[in-house]
């Protein structure tokens, strides 16, 4: 196969892996104000989509992390071929467009992970392909790390919140309906927040494999970051992405895990934020979708009176353990069949990239025998939001008008008393 031809092909196929990373993780961002009524669902994922853009060019750390330190590429390591390349790509497509079908929010970053690992230890025939140390530290540890401290961070923010507002009256509904209504528009920031900041992390895991790719394809030097016109395709992908929905993992997490009120969603998305622009910087290859489904978490167990579903998060934590050796699994697979001196080279590789096609399609088949989308993601935001639905002036006053007369005959009835 002329080589040129498979350096593009494995750049369509990265750049396909950023598109489902995009609607994979639209929720991360969207799914708390859209079940809370803070944004509608349509204006939700167009929103996350544009902040997506704009946050994919505002930083490549997350980028130099993949292209230049999970695989030992160049001088002093191995000379990772696009082969490789196209095979691990094929075992993170598959594993996110499993979960999306299962609306399981797993880590796209970890499927990447997975799927390049094990087709450069199948490929190689050897695991000293592979840096493990930092696999450990800028994977593994904050995959553990991360959740733990955003949800814990997300439980002190949701009772901070609702300590601030809590009911200081018997007869004070209004204005506690009015504060905690308030949140609901902290939550359009928030939210955008989150999506800049999934820009600025996810993105840059596309940018990394394309860069790999180059460097591997002679047209890049090991070491270097990513090229402009790199930056802007994986930008667009994941915008695209993005836009698409997701709507599957929507209603997982924005209903499936805990019921969701506005003051939790701020909470939630503030710490899912925070957690996710420290490791841009940082340079972690963070999964957003932990992060995120960690906040959730926290958050419903700092509301009192709250429901978190711990049967839906232990099928969730049981993909979140699955996701790395099986897309492991997949991309072995792959770099097995394609693979030059021990495989069917060529031929393998068409192999491989047909049956990828087929099982793309065939998933895509069985998704719309029960369609989700933003008609029916959050079935019950009306439900969810109803405790802070903020009324109408007239309804404001003739509340206000209530409770004053309640007030006034609570004072007449405690005077008749004392003049007994």
């Amino acid at each position: 196969m002329d080589f040129t031809f498979m350096v593009v092909l494995v750049i369509a196929l990265a750049l396909f892996f950023d598109f489902t990373n995009g609607f994979h993780d639209t929720a991360n961002a969207m799914a708390t104000p859209i079940a809370t009524g803070a944004i509608k669902p349509k204006t939700a994922v167009g929103i996350a989509a544009v902040l997506n853009l704009v946050g994919a060019f505002l930083s490549t750390e997350v980028a130099k992390t993949i292209s230049g330190g999970i695989i030992k590429e160049g001088h002093g390591g191995i000379s990772i071929t696009p082969e490789l390349i196209f095979a691990g790509l094929l075992g993170a497509v598959l594993w996110n467009l499993i979960t999306w079908l299962r609306g399981l929010p797993s880590s796209s970053s970890h499927a990447l992970f997975g799927g390049l690992i094990g087709a450069v230890i199948v490929g190689t025939w050897g695991f000293s392909a592979v840096n493990f140390s930092v696999v450990l530290s800028k994977v593994i540890l904050p995959a553990i790390l991360a959740p733990a401290i955003a949800g814990g961070v997300a439980y002190l923010c949701t009772r901070l919140a609702y300590a601030m507002t809590r009911r200081t009256h018997p007869d004070s509904g209004d204005k506690l309906v009015q504060k905690r209504g308030g949140f609901r528009y902290g939550q359009v920031f928030s939210s955008s927040l989150v999506a800049l900041a999934h820009g600025t992390n996810d993105a840059q895991k596309t940018m990394g494999v394309i860069t790999l790719v180059l460097i591997s394809a002679g047209a890049q030097h090991a070491g270097t970051g990513p090229q402009l016109w790199v930056i802007g395709a994986c930008a667009l992908a994941i915008a695209g992405g993005t836009y698409a929905g997701g709507w599957r993992i929507i209603r997982t997490l924005g209903s499936g895990l805990t019921d969701v009120k506005p003051a939790q969603g701020f909470a939630a998305e503030t710490s899912t934020a925070a957690a996710i622009l420290a490791s841009s910087h940082l340079g972690f290859a963070l999964s957003t979708t932990h992060v995120a489904s960690g906040s959730v978490v926290g958050s419903g167990l700092g509301r009192t009176g709250s429901t978190v579903r711990w049967g839906a998060i232990g099928k969730i934590s049981l993909g979140w353990l699955f996701t790395l050796p099986a897309s492991a699994v997949v991309g072995g697979l792959a770099a097995l069949l394609s693979s030059k001196e021990h495989g069917l080279g060529t031929v393998g590789l068409i192999i491989g990239a047909v049956l990828g096609l087929a099982a793309i399609i065939f998933i895509f088949v069985v998704s719309q025998r029960d369609v989700v989308d933003h008609s029916n993601a959050i079935s019950e935001v009306d439900i969810v939001g109803g405790a802070v639905r903020i009324p109408s002036r007239k309804e404001r006053e003739r509340l206000a008008a209530k409770a004053r007369a309640m007030e006034k005959a609570a004072t007449k009835a405690a005077a008749k008393e004392g003049q007994r």
